[in-house]
């Protein structure tokens, strides 16, 4: 089985888009990306503008090759009406999506759901529920974990997480658990083991503000033990990758499990950790002073709000 990362945050955008290949199905995950409208009090740089849209054409690419889709939320990050991705990658394909109706907060409930399952349900070739249940095809198994929170409550929502199993060879991808916090969020993986364990890690750029110390201290004893559980690969990345800090996290896991392998999603592919969105003031600051900087952002933010991929993902 050929696991591809093809956009993540350590590779300068929002996503966790995850393209599988086995011998008989191809399978993409979550196909969509985004940038935060403002962080650092700052619009996108034009470098993450330009990146996001390499990386949705790359996105593109293989989620028009895809057999099954399967959209795990309904954060634009994860899903996508039209903007950014185009709709043709639904044609004739079966997608897999969370529950739109239960374990679900309001905005998606009654907006984000509904118009995008409204979008595509023409165009599938069958739309299926897929919270907690499992589906055989061409030989695959793709099970669904129940709906676990969006991180440390349900204020965000509630997200599903998903294996891929070709014959005992396991993937599993945890979508937006920050963490994993909680048992719920981690059960999945400690019942299946997989090769490859696909986390969205900590959300440390909140810390102290929506990510407490407590779920910080919960996620990290859960990370080691998913490490001692055996999973030879574990990749995290997404909220934790926002914030410049991931580094001594990274240190401080492999410092203690030497033979581990635990990577960020570039890592994974051969590529160089670029954080654009942590990197945002050091991008606007190159080549001018504050004063000319803060012109310059001003006038990055009314050429920006026009565009409308660059949206909220909460």
């Amino acid at each position: 089985m050929k696991v591809e990362l093809i956009a993540f945050d350590s590779m300068g955008v929002r996503s966790m888009c995850t393209y599988i290949e086995t011998k008989s199905l191809r399978i993409i995950i979550d196909p969509s990306a985004a940038l935060a409208p403002r962080r650092f009090g700052l619009p996108p740089h034009e470098i993450e503008i330009e990146r996001l849209n390499q990386l949705a054409k790359k996105i593109t690419e293989k989620a028009l090759n895809a057999d099954v889709i399967i959209i795990t939320h309904y954060h634009y990050d994860h899903h996508d009406l039209g903007d950014l991705i185009p709709l043709d990658i639904y044609n004739n394909k079966i997608v897999m999506v969370k529950d739109p109706e239960n374990n679900i907060n309001k905005s998606q409930k009654d907006f984000r759901a509904p118009l995008f399952l409204g979008i595509i349900k023409q165009r599938a070739k069958s739309l299926e529920i897929a919270d907690n249940k499992v589906f055989n095809i061409e030989g695959v198994k793709i099970e669904f974990s129940k709906a676990v929170f969006h991180g440390a409550s349900d204020l965000l929502g509630y997200v599903i997480e998903v294996m891929i199993d070709e014959d005992g060879d396991k993937v599993i991808h945890t979508s937006d658990v920050q963490g994993p916090i909680f048992e719920d969020q981690v059960e999945f993986l400690l019942k299946n083991k997989p090769r490859i364990a696909i986390i969205d890690g900590p959300m440390i750029y909140m810390l102290g503000y929506r990510y407490s110390y407590e779920n910080l201290d919960a996620s990290l004893k859960n990370i080691e033990k998913l490490i001692e559980s055996g999973i030879e690969e574990i990749i995290l990345d997404h909220h934790m990758l926002r914030d410049r800090n991931y580094i001594y996290i990274f240190k401080n896991l492999r410092e203690k499990y030497p033979k581990a392998k635990i990577l960020t999603a570039a890592e994974y592919m051969g590529l160089e950790v670029d954080i654009l969105e942590a990197r945002r003031k050091e991008l606007f600051n190159k080549g001018g002073n504050k004063k000319e900087n803060m012109e310059g952002n001003d006038r990055e933010e009314n050429s920006t709000s026009s565009i409308s991929n660059i949206r909220e993902n909460t």
